[in-house]
């Protein structure tokens, strides 16, 4: 606990090195802010950029890169992952890890640490030693989650899904260390669904359509280029907004192709929750962040690329629920949409389901674990 008279200081650990661990953090700050204005201080440090050494400080750089041989990054993920495996690298590690981790330690004294990055738990908890403030770790993966997540030295691991849970209690974690919350994710994503064609009519969208949203992550990722534009080939009935996010060579390539369909396109945008509120299909590579989000706003999900690996759970939980379905190829995709434009009741179930497995109060929840470990309630 801080000194008396002082905000109790909270540090969140992130690196920006896929999973949305940096929109985990900031959907987690805003609700604890909403939960207890004026109550805490916080700092947000990304592990990777502001204190590893070369070259790793440049990862969250590569990772847009490296994710590029999908292959490579699955057998890297299942070849570090399991309990023993796990362990195993974190000790051997931990030499080079420890100035890292001290240097993090050090310079950012706080009265509660939140991990929203697997590789800052262990190490950190290492190096914080016994008389430490709590820890709270928030897993960000959904389903397919990295052993790294995992150490019984939290105070509390919040997972996604029971699914999450099951994997922290099989890599020796006490169940009663676990607690399902759902993903953290912004308050925009949570509101009500509102007026579908006064949005669209905001946004220039069709309002006689069956509107399909198409993503790649914030930085454009997976064939989202070739998949737009078999959506847009299949003579099928649809208006399509593509958000590119930061990858503005695809922004640029999309913009000048000819599309045969009433097409939108973004680049990187703050505007995504009353897009997902505003259509009635989204076609997205399977990130954790934007299937909750999808969910969230009862939007069926058509996944057509995933990371092997870490995203690989996400795929299985959405089809097992109901939520969305997997189409990996362009022409799956298409099928799917064929399906739904000629028989517009398919989708419903789609619909439901989305509403039916949504927690649009994981960010509240999270908020409120860290209240009660600073003595704010």
């Amino acid at each position: 606990m801080s000194e008396k008279g002082k905000k109790p200081r909270i540090l969140f650990l992130f690196s920006d090195t896929g999973g949305g661990h940096r929109s985990a953090s900031e959907a987690i700050i805003e609700a604890l802010e909403s939960e207890y204005p004026d109550h805490f201080e916080w700092e947000m440090v990304d592990i990777f950029k502001d204190y590893a050494p070369l070259p790793l400080n440049r990862m969250p750089d590569w990772y847009p890169y490296m994710v590029m041989a999908p292959n490579l990054w699955g057998a890297s993920f299942k070849m570090t992952d399991g309990r023993v495996r796990a362990r195993a690298i974190t000790t051997t590690m931990w030499p080079v890890a420890a100035r890292t981790a001290r240097a993090i330690i050090n310079n950012h004294p706080s009265d509660l640490v939140v991990s929203v990055h697997p590789l800052a738990v262990t190490w950190i908890l290492r190096a914080l030693g016994h008389s430490r403030p709590p820890f709270v770790t928030v897993v960000t993966d959904m389903v397919t989650t990295h052993s790294f997540w995992y150490d019984n030295r939290s105070d509390v691991i919040l997972v996604p899904t029971q699914k999450a849970k099951n994997k922290a209690i099989h890599n020796g974690i006490d169940p009663e260390r676990v607690k399902v919350v759902g993903q953290p994710i912004a308050r925009k994503y949570c509101a009500p669904l509102g007026d579908k064609a006064a949005l669209r009519e905001k946004l220039g969208w069709p309002k006689d359509k069956l509107m399909v949203l198409a993503i790649g992550g914030g930085d454009g990722m997976g064939p989202l280029g070739q998949t737009a534009r078999a959506i847009s080939d299949s003579g099928l009935d649809l208006g399509l907004s593509i958000v590119a996010g930061r990858n503005e060579r695809l922004k640029k390539s999309l913009e000048s192709a000819r599309w045969k369909i009433p097409t939108f396109i973004y680049g990187f945008t703050k505007e995504l929750p009353d897009f997902m509120r505003a259509a009635d299909v989204l076609v997205t590579k399977a990130g954790p962040g934007t299937i909750a989000e999808a969910m969230n706003a009862q939007l069926p999900i058509i996944m057509y690329a995933r990371l092997p690996g870490q995203e690989d759970g996400n795929v299985t939980y959405t089809v097992e629920e109901g939520a969305g379905v997997w189409a990996p190829t362009p022409k799956l995709v298409v099928s799917t949409l064929e399906k739904w434009v000629r028989d517009p009741s398919s989708r419903q179930p789609y619909v439901e389901a989305c509403k039916r497995v949504a927690m649009p109060n994981s960010s509240i929840e999270i908020a409120h674990e860290i209240g009660k470990r600073l003595g704010l309630e």
